[in-house]
């Protein structure tokens, strides 16, 4: 007879969100007392925690610190041999502890009030030592374990991130925390680059820029493109201002037309008024631009002379998409 591997993961899934459920009760007093604590904050939050609780901890830690509360983790063990150091009177640590009786923590408190550290607590016994010691006490008890055995640590893990997530959220909320602000310590990220790349970050500048004159032939403009990889040259005035655009695409209506390519002046063929950016456009808001005029690149601007150009590959080489 095989094992039934789905009615395990489905009960597990049932204890764990049971587990979730029972924050409900403890998200009190204790929690708007730490919240506004935090708020008001002048160093960092320190997390710390041993074991599963120590990776949770980590965990919070970088998800406060993405979301606008400067936090590290500290292992406990590590700070009885030095690490102490990295944390002063103005932060707050962030115990984690499923018993509250973690020895490795609790020795560290002498030191916590000695240097004047607050702190808070989160354990599943309000009654335990670190509860007691701790300005105030988030509370993670669960019904039970998702293991069967009661011992690996599985629903109360699962709680404690999710308390450290209400935690992190109702921090950003209450700080007006916004998509700029995440995007400001998520510059590599796909967010980051919406919000922070600009077009003048990734154009082609200087001798790179595709550019001839209104004057030059089409041959000549054909070289020029080719030579710069766009697949489009600018095509400028007697004031050396942008006059026209000419593309593959335009080179494939003018072959149809049987246009003699070598003496034709480019400026007979251009397509005139071209859309064009400014320097300060964001990548993102340029790429949209480009989806709904479906083309495929774009000079860009400054004081009405042309500084750069990209097209879609470009962006998407860059990330933007």
């Amino acid at each position: 007879m095989s094992f039934d591997y789905v009615a395990v993961a489905k009960r597990v899934l049932e204890i764990e969100s049971l587990g979730i459920d029972n924050l409900h009760q403890y998200i009190n007093q204790d929690f708007t007392a730490a919240c506004e604590m935090i708020l008001a904050c002048k160093g960092k939050v320190i997390l710390t925690g041993m074991g599963k609780s120590g990776h949770i901890a980590n965990k919070i830690a970088a998800t406060l610190a993405s979301t606008g509360t400067p936090a590290f983790f500290v292992h406990p063990g590590e700070a009885c041999h030095g690490d102490l150091g990295m944390i002063a009177a103005d932060d707050i640590v962030l115990a984690l502890s499923n018993s509250g009786e973690s020895e490795e923590i609790l020795s560290l408190y002498p030191v916590f009030n000695r240097i004047g550290v607050r702190s808070i607590a989160m354990t599943s016994n309000p009654s335990s030592s670190m509860a007691k010691l701790a300005n105030y006490h988030l509370c993670i008890s669960v019904p039970r374990e998702a293991c069967p055995l009661g011992l690996a640590p599985t629903a109360s893990s699962t709680a404690t991130l999710v308390m450290g997530d209400a935690l992190a959220v109702a921090l950003l909320e209450a700080r007006g925390f916004t998509a700029d602000d995440f995007a400001l310590s998520h510059p590599g990220g796909t967010l980051g680059k919406k919000l922070l790349l600009s077009v003048s970050d990734l154009m082609l500048t200087g001798e790179q820029i595709p550019l001839v004159t209104v004057e030059q032939t089409i041959r000549e403009a054909l070289f020029e493109i080719t030579a710069k990889g766009l697949g489009m040259v600018g095509v400028l005035n007697a004031e050396q201002q942008l006059a026209g655009i000419f593309t593959d695409g335009d080179l494939r209506r003018i072959l149809d037309q049987r246009i003699d390519i070598h003496d034709t002046p480019i400026g007979q063929v251009m397509t005139e008024n071209p859309k064009v950016i400014e320097d300060t456009w964001l990548a993102f808001d340029a790429l949209k631009l480009m989806k709904a005029k479906s083309i495929n690149g774009l000079f860009v601007l400054k004081d009405n002379t042309v500084v750069g150009a990209f097209n879609m590959h470009t962006l998407l080489q860059a990330g933007v998409y």
